[in-house]
């Protein structure tokens, strides 16, 4: 009897993806900003999170081979994971670039691995496809700041899962799935410009993998729901206490309803006796500011992906979180967001903050209206 071959992964780790995140600068993309961001206090994400998703394919016991790049790049992510590795990319230590990315993906295409996992974002994703196209498939990792794209799975641990079903063909199928990339230059300047690089295949589960980034309508309906839910949520503000308001168009009601004309779109502000006192805040400038009794994190989901916390918004940190307290979380959804986002999502990075999240949550939706919608 012929035995099966060894399944091997193309593995890449963007270790500066995520680093904008908790400090408010929407990405990593563009000369200067990795410094920008260190000198701001910002810490690597994707090397944890790739571990924690190794670490899970690690336990499922599966034979494989891993392919990657050198050091941060992939190599001390598997090594640490428990994996023997294989290098067939060197870089620069230090010094990685875009470039690598696709180099690595070169020789990932030579090798005819059986699938690349890489830890990144948008950008990441993009330079992937950019070379490989629809000839091997892909699975995204989430550490990046900006996560439109299909090719994702909800969580480090669920994509570590994900890999290990589809290697052992456990009834996991491939589809075809969106690569977005938002331009950040515009992004900083609170624009939301995306495009559509290309389709990936992609393992997929409806449960475990996200949906495109789905974006807010511009119709009428949408933005009297919108209206009326700010109207309520006005109301209902409290003299002296301070409101973190999070990125959206649903949120911005909020904003506009106060007469607030300054404040960020696509970023995090505070809002104190309506008036805006802080405007785009990192992580830091939260934590200095927010006390357990006194503050209201105001957030809105993400369209057709269902994320609250985790996507965009990782200057609400689970430091954030918890200082602040899961009971005083206020989420704001459209009732025609809902209908394409029946589920919400929680990736916080903090597995136990994850979990207390897990249930059912209220969710305005309306003038002195609520729904109680599940969270994953």
């Amino acid at each position: 009897m012929e035995m099966a071959s060894k399944k091997s992964i193309g593995l890449v780790v963007n270790p500066i993806a995520g680093m904008g995140g908790k400090v408010g600068l929407k990405g990593t993309d563009g000369p200067g900003i990795v410094d920008k961001a260190r000198e701001l206090g910002a810490e690597p994400v994707a090397p944890r999170r790739a571990r924690e998703a190794l670490e899970r394919l690690r336990s499922s016991n599966l034979d494989v081979k891993i392919l990657t790049c050198s050091d941060e790049m992939g190599e001390s992510e598997a090594e640490e994971a428990g994996f023997e590795v294989e290098v067939i990319y060197r870089i620069d230590s230090g010094e990685t670039t875009s470039e690598d990315t696709r180099g690595a993906a070169e020789k990932f295409l030579e090798e005819k691995v059986d699938l690349i996992l890489f830890a990144g974002g948008d950008g990441t994703a993009s330079d992937i496809l950019g070379v490989v196209g629809m000839e091997i498939p892909m699975l995204g990792i989430p550490t990046g700041v900006k996560m439109h794209s299909a090719v994702f799975a909800n969580t480090p641990e669920i994509a570590g899962r994900l890999v290990g079903r589809y290697l052992r063909d456990d009834g996991l199928s491939l589809r075809e799935v969106e690569v977005m990339d938002v331009d950040e230059e515009a992004f900083r300047r609170n624009e939301l410009d995306t495009d559509l690089k290309g389709y990936a295949r992609s393992p997929y589960d409806p449960r475990w993998t996200q949906a495109a980034k789905s974006p807010t309508t511009s119709s009428g309906s949408e933005e009297e729901d919108q209206e009326s839910i700010a109207e309520w949520v006005v109301e209902r503000m409290e003299e002296g206490r301070l409101y973190v308001l999070g990125p959206g168009t649903t949120t911005r009601a909020v904003a506009e309803q106060l007469g607030v004309s300054d404040f960020t779109l696509l970023g995090v502000d505070l809002i104190k006796d309506g008036k805006l006192i802080a405007k785009d805040v990192m992580e830091g400038e939260i934590l200095e500011s927010v006390s357990s009794d006194q503050t209201t994190i105001i957030i809105s989901p993400i369209g057709k992906q269902g994320f609250i916390f985790g996507r965009g918004n990782q200057q609400i940190s689970p430091e954030v979180i918890r200082k602040v307290g899961r009971e005083n979380v206020l989420i704001l959804s459209t009732p025609n967001k809902l209908i394409e986002t029946p589920m919400l999502k929680v990736d916080t990075g903090d597995k136990e903050l994850d979990e207390e999240f897990r249930g059912y949550a209220r969710v305005i939706t309306g003038y002195r209206e609520k729904r109680p919608v599940p969270v994953s």
